[in-house]
């Protein structure tokens, strides 16, 4: 007999639980009328309603503005901008760390800098000697050969490529000087701390 009472108990509490799982909803219909139950009809799904959850009641706002009363909105870019603080706060836990992130950056970009001013030597060196080629045999009266005049242009065409290698890298590298002196004077104002000398 005992046990048959602990079962119903049992089960009745497990139904309460499952119950207190589930969510509840309140709205008020045009009349006035309080409902509640586990959905919300349709044609009140726009209206002001609240959820009751788990025993705690969460206030759920109407897709629809209250007279009287205005919802700020943040735009795309405050956003952006919020997601971006949090970024860096996420990142960086001091300036140090900062610093140290850009100077790994500018080490890479002044590698390939010093790279292009290689190949840019090394390719004008070339051509120089191309040009010098092509004056002798004119000096000599001769035709230039259609292969050296090839030559003077695939050289050139290097050297041009190279210079704008070169100088994508150098504005790179004014590019990462300004993000990083930009994210560490935002760093000092999201911490609160005084802005650095210069800036």
């Amino acid at each position: 007999m005992d046990s048959k009472v602990l079962l119903s108990v049992a089960a009745l509490l497990a139904a309460v639980s499952l119950n207190a799982e589930a969510k509840l909803y309140k709205w008020v219909d045009e009349n006035g009328t309080t409902h509640y139950g586990e959905t919300i009809p349709p044609r009140y799904a726009n209206r002001e309603m609240q959820t009751l959850d788990k025993g705690r009641l969460q206030e759920r706002e109407s897709s629809r503005d209250k007279p009287g009363q205005s919802h700020k909105v943040k735009s795309e870019e405050e956003l952006l901008a919020e997601r971006r603080d949090n970024a860096l706060l996420n990142t960086y836990s001091s300036e140090q760390e900062i610093d140290l992130s850009r100077d790994r950056n500018l080490q890479q970009v002044e590698a390939r800098i010093t790279s292009y001013n290689t190949l840019l030597k090394s390719a004008n060196e070339n051509l120089a000697s191309l040009q010098q080629e092509q004056e002798r045999i004119t000096k000599q009266n001769r035709k230039i050969p259609k292969s050296l005049m090839e030559d003077l242009e695939s050289a050139q065409q290097r050297i041009d490529q190279f210079q704008t290698e070169l100088d994508t890298n150098l504005a790179e590298l004014e590019a990462v000087k300004e993000k990083y002196a930009a994210d560490k004077a935002r760093y000092r104002e999201l911490k609160g701390l005084p802005p650095l000398k210069g800036e």
